[in-house]
């Protein structure tokens, strides 16, 4: 695997650690990597090798900073549709991934990076972690996101990251039960991976059975998310909101959200 592609895969004794892998943007999710993510975890799915696997960040920096800003920027409201068809894509490859998966949080996780973290089996990270679902100061509505943390947050403390954008330490995450295992920021994807290979030692048919079942519990509010989110980011393009919010952030030198 190229050294510059946008996700690279690492094998760790039957777990595939998985690198989010543009680093200069902070791990934005942009077109390359959204593609990317959705092939490796369709690839190790089919890997009767691979037991398990972790996704973590390329750097030091970031886990993944969220949606790469550029990439929104440019979009048409006719564009918007597609865009977060594919979004959805991305996530639902991670929810669908039957082995366990494990999110290693080494550095930042917003926006689509929180999300794709929630969408795995659970997630190790460090106390000054910084989490959390900032869309809405980029001038997106926050309903993927904000459903997502409906399965494991009060309606009073998803307003308020929903609504604030606020984003989390890690230790108040993980007290929170947002993040499951803290350790020291340089022994997080070790943890992971150990953890990993702790999952992949459970029968996998009964693990991928109750990961089934988990899944059905949750789709038809994740289906109704993605449609939601269709109409609100189509309205908010159409009214300009988005673009004038990203060029500001542009200004002050922001790529992610």
């Amino acid at each position: 695997m190229a050294a510059d592609s946008p996700v690279l895969i690492e094998s760790r004794d039957g777990v595939a650690l998985l690198s989010l892998n543009r680093p200069a943007a902070l791990n934005a999710v942009d077109a390359g990597l959204r593609a990317a993510l959705i092939a490796a975890l369709h690839t190790l799915a089919a890997d009767p090798e691979v037991k398990a696997a972790v996704i973590a960040g390329a750097g030091e920096r970031a886990y993944c900073a969220g949606q790469d800003l550029r990439e929104a920027l440019n979009l048409s409201v006719e564009q918007v549709e597609g865009w977060l068809e594919r979004q959805h894509a991305m996530y639902q490859s991670v929810r669908d991934f039957d082995k366990p998966l494990v999110a290693a949080l080494n550095g930042v996780a917003a926006g689509a990076g929180f999300q794709i973290a929630l969408c795995c089996d659970l997630r190790v990270g460090y106390p000054k972690l910084r989490i959390g679902q900032p869309e809405i100061r980029a001038g997106l509505a926050s309903i993927v996101g904000s459903y997502l943390m409906s399965l494991q947050l009060p309606l009073s403390l998803n307003q308020q990251l929903s609504l604030s954008g606020e984003l989390l330490t890690g230790q108040r995450a993980h007290d929170l039960g947002l993040v499951n295992h803290l350790a020291p920021q340089a022994q997080v994807k070790e943890r992971a991976v150990a953890l990993a290979q702790e999952l992949a030692e459970m029968p996998a048919a009964a693990y991928a059975a109750t990961k089934s079942r988990l899944r059905e519990l949750s789709q038809p509010g994740f289906d109704a998310a993605l449609l939601a989110a269709k109409r609100a980011q189509a309205a908010l393009y159409a009214s300009g909101e988005p673009q004038r919010v990203m060029r500001a952030f542009f200004a002050r030198g922001k790529d992610a959200a």
